[in-house]
């Protein structure tokens, strides 16, 4: 089932929580998901960051999967404009991660495509290995 592939897990160049959710794939099947790959959807991540006087913090959506015709940069507004209202207000290091944010995102935000397709896939596969085979008697 595609949503129980949906929480898994994946090793990126971005600091991660490794449970990162992936929003978009509810209800798709596994044929489905390769099929929308194929004609060039991908799972893209963005950034945004909140500031508090002199603690700030960047963080990571969760993962996003985009249909090959979706525009990344209108899927990633929101944290755009969370990264403007909220996140310059640290000192030092506000002004420069809302800046990282906002162009990160405007670029149509982190593909990790290739790293959550593996992932899925070893999952499968681990899924797949961990059924109970029947016993022929």
């Amino acid at each position: 089932m595609a949503t129980s592939r949906a929480a898994g897990t994946f090793a990126a160049e971005a600091s991660l929580n490794m449970a990162t959710k992936i929003r978009g794939i509810e209800g798709m099947k596994h044929g489905e998901l390769d099929f929308e790959i194929q004609r060039g959807a991908k799972f893209v991540l963005f950034q945004y960051c909140i500031s508090i006087v002199i603690l700030t913090f960047r963080r990571p959506s969760d993962i996003y999967f985009l249909r090959q015709g979706e525009n990344p940069v209108v899927k990633g507004l929101p944290f755009t404009l969370l990264s403007l209202v909220a996140g310059w207000w640290g000192i030092p290091w506000g002004p420069i991660y809302t800046i990282q944010s906002v162009y990160n995102n405007s670029r149509g935000g982190k593909d990790v495509t290739q790293a959550v397709v593996n992932s899925l896939r070893a999952q499968s596969a681990l899924a797949q290995a961990a059924s109970p085979i029947s016993s022929a008697s």
